[in-house]
């Protein structure tokens, strides 16, 4: 290769790597495994070193992305936390011990499995714990003090304690929580947690500890930061200490005394992976002796007393039986394949997702192929490819009407996903219900999922305006429910009926409308006659509008089922008519956009307050841009308005602007 085309390469590998970390560290959202982010990061190391000139201090190769977040106090950590060296084969953990045994011929080693989750530093003064942080990025990281107390492994007491004590641990989401969690979120309409460490991450670093408490987090300790009064010779010692004092330690930790037995141990922890309660995203071999550590140094990002060795994904084949066609609660058309049992990962598989659409068109699948599946993040299986096609069979086609209700589906712009735009169809019922019940809708209060669940299970209701013509007696019928529940809820149920015409439009859940864009619409029609007399030209003319949120309107009432929904609901006394609210021009003439999540108010109820006061709730930052309003991992938009210098404001300072502080 020559430097001109490494270059280009090296630069577009630092822009993706980049891009996925920010994904990652801030926003607790991946999009790549470990094992495809791997690669990527091992291609971009090889290049640098056949191109040294081309190596920059600021190459994700040198320093790690991961910023303090600016929704909590930012911590200096005394004693910098390290990330680990990664390694892939058993040779490069070979070259690692004669490394070692260079400078020490009789090293030994600690081995010990490598929890996938969020390193913290738990600090205790005499036996206290009195604050704990993320590691950032390993010299800056944020306060999360408050929520690591919600943990219960961690203690907040230890008996016989030194005068000060900090550790490091990883804080993990089990895996029979996370796939609870993830339940809980699809039912809610939300999009679910990716893998166990983002359901982790994301929960610790939660504005709000009683959003942590629920998430059932747990952590293993794994090292002695700083330690007044007592000493160590080792790790295996200082661990063994840890232990006694209360803390969950690395699970399993065992010394090694030459690369054959750091290999067996090796091979041990990742023939566990799958019988295990908690995500190994490889195994960690350290040096024993602290002393030796200490001469080994590090460099400017590694350790040198240490590697981190990355187990590859299992991958296995098996022979495609059939597609399954499911409706998701947003409509969304999930085929899913049913192939030959095989043995992934710990557990006995035989469905895996196929993604959407494209992804059977691009691998050309087909009903009898051998394909390939693995679980990603050792925990969702999933098609990768096809090992061998049936080459009397024809590519796999999607259906073009919905297999619950029989009609006709559509691939909305921009989306690779087929969706059922029925407001009718028996597979969205409940996640239409959910939301149309919420707080940001009709507000229904105690009309939770669980309620709803069974409301639909008894044939009590199947669309939202059966809500309104629930009896006493039928509520009678449900778990848990006295006379004193079933009379609350037909209360809120009536209250509900005096909702603005607003709040109407954001419960019936239309494709692209959120609260905001339901208040314009509503202002700018009146009724619900008006909107559903409105032509689609005449809805994009709103200011705030597009062409696709236009569209979206129009097409849901246009649909005979979403016009008897409404008449079912106006048959019921439920407000059909907008009644302006009080407005202030606090923020006449400015434009702010809302990113990350905020304290108390969503971003769509952020939006509305902006709108209410005169200012205009824009998606993207630029230089014409006021204000950004951050909250919680607030992402690329943080960076950006950074970048431009445009002022940022957090919640407190939001509502002070608006006279609500």
């Amino acid at each position: 290769m020559e430097e001109h085309q490494a270059r280009a390469r090296i630069e577009e590998l630092r822009a993706e790597i980049r891009r996925n970390d920010d994904l990652y560290y801030n926003q607790d959202a991946p999009e790549l495994e470990d094992y495809e982010y791997d690669r990527l990061t091992q291609e971009l190391k090889q290049l640098e070193r056949e191109f040294p000139q081309l190596v920059t201090a600021d190459s994700p190769t040198q320093k790690i992305d991961a910023a303090a977040s600016s929704a909590f106090e930012k911590v200096v950590h005394a004693v910098k936390m390290e990330s680990l060296q990664d390694v892939f084969s058993f040779e490069d953990v070979e070259d690692f011990v004669r490394r070692v045994r260079e400078e020490s011929p009789q090293a030994s080693f600690v081995v010990e499995s490598k929890i996938d989750g969020l390193s913290v530093s738990l600090e205790y003064r005499d036996g206290v714990f009195v604050r704990g942080s993320t590691r950032g990025d390993g010299v800056v990281g944020e306060d999360v003090t408050e929520n690591l107390r919600t943990i219960r492994d961690i203690p907040s007491r230890l008996k016989d304690a030194p005068a000060f004590l900090e550790v490091r641990g990883e804080v993990y989401m089990p895996k029979d929580v996370f796939a609870a969690v993830a339940a809980q979120q699809e039912d809610e309409g939300k999009r679910p947690f990716k893998n166990p460490r983002n359901a982790a991450a994301g929960s610790l670093r939660q504005k709000d500890p009683s959003v942590t408490t629920k998430r059932g987090l747990s952590i293993f300790v794994f090292n002695v930061q700083q330690c007044q009064g007592r000493s160590f010779q080792g790790h295996a010692e200082s661990l063994e200490y840890l232990a006694g004092l209360g803390f969950k330690v690395s699970p399993g930790f065992r010394t090694a005394s030459s690369a054959e037995e750091i290999r067996a141990e090796i091979e041990r922890i990742g023939n566990t992976r799958g019988e295990i309660n908690y995500g190994i995203d490889g195994a960690v071999v350290k040096v024993d002796d602290f002393g030796l550590r200490n001469n080994l140094g590090s460099t400017s990002k590694f350790p040198r007393w240490a590697v981190a060795f990355k187990y590859p994904p299992e991958v296995k084949e098996s022979e495609l039986r059939r597609i399954e066609i499911s409706v998701g609660r947003t409509g969304v058309l999930t085929p899913t394949a049913i192939f030959d049992p095989i043995f992934l990962a710990g557990t006995t598989v035989a469905r895996a997702s196929l993604h959407n659409e494209d992804f059977i068109r691009e691998k050309q699948i087909r009903i009898g192929d051998v394909i390939q599946v693995r679980k990603a993040g050792d925990i969702i299986p999933e098609v990768l490819g096809v090992a061998a096609h049936r080459s009397d069979a024809p590519v796999f086609e999607m259906p073009t009407v919905c297999p619950s209700c029989g009609e006709p589906v559509s691939r909305l712009p921009d989306e690779a996903a087929l969706r059922c735009l029925n407001p009718e169809c028996p597979a969205q019922t409940m996640r239409n219900l959910i939301h149309f019940a919420s707080r940001g809708a009709m507000d229904i209060d105690g009309c939770g999922p669980a309620v709803l669940g069974q409301l639909v299970d008894r044939g009590y209701v199947s669309n939202a305006a059966d809500l309104y013509y629930l009896t006493k007696e039928q509520l009678l019928t449900l778990d848990k429910f006295k006379e004193k529940s079933a009379s609350n809820l037909l209360a809120a149920i009536e209250a509900s009926k005096a909702n603005n015409l607003d709040r109407l439009i954001n419960g019936l859940g239309i494709r692209n409308i959120g609260d905001t864009a339901a208040t314009l619409l509503a202002e700018r029609f009146s009724t619900i006659d008006g909107i559903m007399a409105a032509g689609e030209e005449e809805i994009a003319a709103i200011d705030g509008y597009g062409g696709i949120m236009a569209k979206s309107v129009a097409e849901f009432f246009s649909k005979p089922g979403s016009r008897d929904l409404v008449e079912k609901l106006r048959a019921a006394g439920v407000n059909m008519a907008y009644t302006g609210e009080e407005k202030t021009d606090y923020l006449a003439g400015r434009t702010i956009v809302v990113t990350g999540t905020l304290p108390t108010l969503s971003r769509d109820e952020a939006e509305e307050l902006i709108r209410k006061n005169g200012g205009k709730a824009t998606g993207s930052v630029s230089k014409r841009t006021s204000y950004v309003l951050a909250g919680e991992a607030a992402g690329s938009k943080l960076t950006k308005a950074n970048d431009l210098g445009v002022p940022v404001i957090d919640e407190a300072a939001f509502l002070e602007m608006i006279h609500r502080n």
